[in-house]
Parts: structure tokens; sequence; C-alpha cells
């Protein structure tokens, strides 16, 4: 989705416990694992399963573990840490879009960071995708909500094939089932030598986060500008061996996030890219050429880390079609079904209040 081949400070979608995936059937085989770690971040709605209709609850109930969900807890992207902090847009952003949180001055912000699992007491080490979901606040009340990963694109290109795509990974009966998707759609496979390849680091804080959907800004004088965007970190990417990782604390990704943030506030600067005209915008499998227009926005500043038991990001419903004038979705199909499957799970939850174990560390939808 964005201009490099492999971003900077990218978190690997390989199993650290696992070998390096170096044939096509290891490929294949690591793309429908990870399906299974992306699916709450892109499921569909609609009647794209055929002759089945598949809705927001069936969506949901498919990301349940093989002993059920966590009660109480998001769906999916189920481990993960609150915080607070502000975003302090430099006024570049205003050419773009009217949203007031582009206009310069400085914006609080709420936060989680998260890990692509189903188990709140999953192994960070054993997560193949790392989140970053932000709500954004001016003073009038306006919102901006955003759930990004730090994968740079998705494996497929529209929501039917996804839906396929979530089937053939779970034909455990069918040992030709991800052989034969990926003859169907051949843009799997960049995704799947990105899976294999990118680098793995030992912090939240070295990631990018990036929208895999294209929005559209609307600046003052009515311009649209069809977008994506990327939150790019400060702090040096440093990339950990898989062997290392597997060897550290079961938590370390909240530690080191917790102790980095103690010490001084990090940061990371949000790029707007432009797409020109023919670009697809409606395909999260494509990246935009590298010459595509950018601009630098402002820079997230993460203040204060809060576990989330008590934190001010545990009901927070990161739904990305909550957007302030000047943004809104565009021909991307993705985040209006997004929305609709994050409602489920958010209602499920907060109807398990009393299954969630407050005082203690985990995650909530």
């Amino acid at each position: 989705m964005h201009e490099q081949k492999v971003p900077y400070g990218t978190a690997a979608m390989t199993d650290p416990r696992s070998p390096a995936t170096g044939s096509t059937a290891g490929r294949l085989a690591l793309i429908g694992i990870v399906v299974v770690g992306v699916a709450g971040a892109f499921a569909y709605t609609a009647g794209w399963f055929t002759p089945d209709r598949v809705t927001p609850a069936t969506v949901v109930n498919r990301l349940a573990p093989p002993g059920g969900p966590a009660l109480g807890f998001r769906r999916n992207h189920a481990k993960g840490i609150c915080f607070t902090g502000v975003f302090e847009a430099n006024g570049a952003g205003a050419a773009l879009s009217k949203a007031q949180v582009l206009a310069t001055g400085s914006y609080p912000v709420t936060g989680r960071f998260n890990l692509a699992v189903p188990d709140p007491k999953a192994e960070d080490a054993s997560a193949r995708v790392r989140g970053l979901s932000l709500r954004l606040r001016s003073p009038d009340g306006q919102e901006w909500r955003t759930a990004m990963i730090d994968a740079p694109f998705f494996p497929v290109a529209t929501p039917q094939a996804f839906a396929e795509l979530l089937v053939a990974s779970a034909r455990k009966d069918d040992p030709d089932a991800m052989k034969n998707f990926a003859a169907a759609h051949p843009e799997i496979g960049a995704f799947g030598a990105w899976a294999g390849s990118a680098p793995f680091t030992g912090s939240y804080a070295e990631n990018r986060y990036n929208s895999l959907n294209s929005f559209v800004f609307t600046n003052a004088q009515g311009q649209d500008q069809r977008v994506r965007w990327s939150f790019a970190p400060a702090a040096a990417a440093q990339s950990v061996p898989p062997e290392e990782l597997k060897k550290r604390a079961p938590d370390f990704l909240a530690k080191d996030i917790t102790d980095r943030v103690a010490q001084s506030s990090q940061r990371w600067t949000l790029t707007v890219i432009i797409a020109n005209p023919g670009d697809p915008t409606a395909d999260p499998s494509k990246a935009w050429p590298d010459d595509r227009r950018k601009v630098e926005v402002g820079t997230l500043v993460v203040q204060k880390i809060e576990p989330e038991p008590n934190g001010a990001c545990r009901d927070l419903n990161f739904d990305p079609t909550v957007l302030p004038p000047g943004m809104r979705t565009s021909d991307d199909p993705f985040p209006a079904a997004r929305s609709a499957t994050y409602s489920v799970s958010y209602n499920r939850r907060t109807a398990e209040e009393k299954d969630y174990p407050r005082g203690t560390s985990g995650a909530k939808p």
C-alpha cells in the first residue's frame, strides 16, 4: 500500500518459532496462518460467501479460537495496551482536508497498541501482525478514528477474494486449497514474499503503521484528494532475530513501550500519500508508485501508557468510518464492512462486562 517495498521498522508476519518459509508451499501455508491474524481487521459483510450469506456476526464467530472466545475481550486484536497523547498538526494537512485536526494545533489522542490475535494471553513473539489504533479529537467535538497495521499491503484485491481466502485457509481436509486459491489470485504472491522476509522489531515504538484502505480528503475549497497514510516512527528500527524474540518474556512489547514512554515521549510522523488519477484506490493489495506526492502533516506524540483494564482505550471502538468533516470513505468497500463487524464485537464484549478481568493486564475490544 505504501511506497516502500518493505517498510523500515515493519514487523514480519512470520512466526518466530517456525523455520523460514522459502518454498512456495511454505509461503502459502504462512499466508493461511496470517489470514487468521488479520481477519478481525478486514472482515467482510454482505453476501460475499455464496450460497451462504455471511453476516458480521458470522465473521465474529469465525474469529474465536478452538476453545471459544475470551469473554469480555475484543474478538481479534485482543491483546493490547492503551495510551494517551497528542497529535501535533503542522498545518500542511489543511491544504488537503478541512478537518480541524489537520489545522495547526495540538489535539488530544487516545490510542492502543495491539497484536492481531484472538487470545489476550498470547505470547508477543507469536504475533504476526502489530497494530495501532487512534482516536483524535478537536475542540468542536469532531473525531477521527483509524485502525492500522504494520503490513504494507493486503493479500488480495477484493472482498470476494478475501472471503475465498478465509475458506481456503480453513480447509484442513484439502492440502491443495491454498495452492488452488493462489493460482486464481496471483496478487497474493507479493504478500507471501513480504510476509516471509520482513524483519521483526522488538518494540511497538519501532514499527510503521499503515492505512491499508484509501479515503477521500476534501479541503475548504471543495477539492477532493484520494489518500492513504502511514505513521513512521522516530525510533530507529532494530531487527531482532526470531530465535531472540522467542526467548523474551510473554509480554515484552507492553513492558518495552511502557519503559520507553516513562523515559521520554515516543513519536511518529504522519505522512499522507496522494493518489494520481487511475491509481487503485479500491484495491489494498496494490502499492501506489513511489513517486506519488507525500505530505507530512504532523506528529503523533505518545505521552502516557495505561494498562488496558482501566485505560482510556478499553471501551473505544476504533471504527474507521468515524470521520470528521473533510474526510470520507472512498470507493474502497472495506471500511464500511469493518465498521459493521467491529460493532458486533463491541456489543458482545460490553455485554460480557462481568467476565472482563479488571485490574489485570490484558486487552478489551
